[in-house]
């Protein structure tokens, strides 16, 4: 019989924050008939936002073609919607029940490529881009490609979404955190890069690439245009290729603030020897089509040889799911206006975009009133990263412990706060050390997602249940 002893070492050692034991334990208590509100994970359908209606009817009659001869139920289908349907199924006659070109689907490829092109005024080719099952899968991808021995390193911004540390540990890469800076509102120091990759390289770990997760994931922060051009810059540099993690561009809500792509500031820079890697999906934005698994990797300023290869680990996985590059294709070709879907398919996307804006701001002034707690009220995104503050137990013993044993004990300490808040509250958060964190600070992360007339009775039991646990001291620490 196999045992953990058989199991790939890497898979043991591999560490995935926003799944972990505290929402095993949430999943228990659900299963037992608590109330449990999942701030743990961005699932905004989950948390009871709405399927935007195209994307529902589109998809209905993709899955099932028979109910386009079927007048009847046509009537509750907006007119463009069947053109759309039809169009799709003349091009694409097998549905969603056969395998595609590995790649994707030729004429959604075109049409993100037109979306890339829209957006940034930029030249964009369908050959530059594969459909993924989501963005996880061409972050991987580009992970997976990119790293020849074991001593090769990815620059992973801390905290981070462990996506890239669980995968870096289960490929048998070598992570290097860089911090971002949370006085700053979490924009990337060129000193603290710098920093990072020279005490790598001290270690012998040679830089590959450095990803950058914009708007920021768990931190919700939106970069500056002037911080994406000092990130190409050290990349060129230091010889890195750059993973840009873009999943949240439409999920921006400071008007002083706008979404940069880093592939409009790589052309404005006319750079062509940085290699970069983009990924978007359709999981976040206002979609929230998180189950759909559907997203895109482009890759830029790479030889076609080496693209050929990135083709080829994309076949042997044969091709997206078909559901979801068509949901794909919506987002990046939706409703415009003159069809008869578009008032609705505005309306339902501005009401989510306006709801998020309104409940980061409500979770961010909640938040900061209450003492021991606080956050940069997210500019972005779907997360509010809080810093926490708990006092440990006899100064003199913690003075005593080594730098190691600090943050283990802050690690434990974190973790119980959290699992009381969820045993106490039915709310799911997840401890920062799942994240990275500057050494010597607590944080959690939770989403805002919760609907709108839900937030401020969040931000009340958060309140209660803070106060209540820092006045108990022996459960605020080891």
């Amino acid at each position: 019989m196999i045992t953990r002893e058989h199991l790939n070492r890497n898979l043991l050692e591999a560490e995935y924050a926003v799944r972990g034991p505290i929402v095993t334990r949430a999943q228990q208590l659900e299963e037992q008939g608590k109330r449990i509100i999942y701030c743990n994970i961005g699932n905004p359908q989950a948390l009871k936002q709405k399927p935007l209606t195209f994307v529902r009817q589109l998809l209905s009659l993709l899955e099932n073609p028979d109910l386009l001869r079927e007048p009847e139920i046509l009537k509750r289908y907006h007119g463009d919607v069947i053109r759309r349907a039809e169009a799709i199924l003349a091009k694409q006659p097998s549905g969603t029940g056969a395998y595609t070109q590995s790649t994707g689907i030729p004429f959604i490829r075109e049409a993100v490529a037109k979306f890339i092109r829209k957006r940034d005024n930029i030249p964009a080719r369908k050959e530059q881009i594969i459909l993924t099952d989501g963005a996880s899968k061409g972050a991987q991808a580009v992970l997976l490609a990119l790293l020849k021995e074991n001593n090769d390193g990815f620059m992973i911004p801390i905290p981070q979404y462990p996506l890239y540390s669980a995968s870096l540990t289960l490929l048998g890469g070598q992570q290097i955190g860089y911090q971002l800076d949370e006085q700053s509102g979490w924009q990337l120091s060129e000193e603290i890069l710098t920093a990072s990759i020279d005490g790598a390289m001290r270690k012998g770990i040679h830089p590959v690439c450095i990803v950058v997760i914009n708007p920021g994931n768990p931190t919700g922060a939106v970069l500056s245009h002037d911080n994406i051009r000092m990130i190409v810059a050290f990349g060129k540099r230091n010889g890195l290729a750059i993973l840009a993690d873009e999943v949240y561009q439409e999920n921006v809500y400071d008007p002083e603030r706008r979404f940069h792509s880093f592939a409009r500031v790589v052309h404005e820079m006319g750079e062509q020897q940085v290699s970069l890697f983009s990924v978007h999906s359709v999981s976040k934005g206002f979609l929230g089509e998180c189950g759909h698994r559907g997203g895109f990797l482009e890759c830029r300023n790479i030889p076609d040889d080496v693209m050929a290869e990135f083709v080829k680990l994309q076949s042997i996985s044969l091709c997206a799911n078909v559901p979801g590059q068509f949901t794909t294709y919506v987002m990046v070709a939706p409703p415009q206006p003159g069809d008869e879907s578009f008032a609705e398919y505005a309306r339902e996307r501005d009401g989510i975009l306006s709801a998020l804006k309104q409940k980061a701001e409500i979770l961010g002034a909640g938040i900061n009133s209450i003492e021991g707690l606080s956050v940069d009220i997210p500019r972005g995104a779907m997360y509010a990263f809080v810093k926490l503050q708990l006092t440990p137990d006899k100064g003199e013993e913690w003075n005593a412990l080594s730098e190691e044993e600090r943050t283990d004990r802050l690690s434990r300490m974190e973790f119980k706060y959290c699992m009381a808040l969820l045993e106490q509250t039915g709310i799911c958060v997840v401890p920062g050390s799942g994240f990275g964190q500057q050494p010597g600070t607590l944080h959690f992360r939770m989403t805002f997602l919760p609907p709108l007339e839900e937030m401020e009775q969040l931000v009340d039991k958060l309140r209660q249940f803070h106060e209540r646990y820092t006045r108990m001291v022996p459960a605020a620490t080891e």
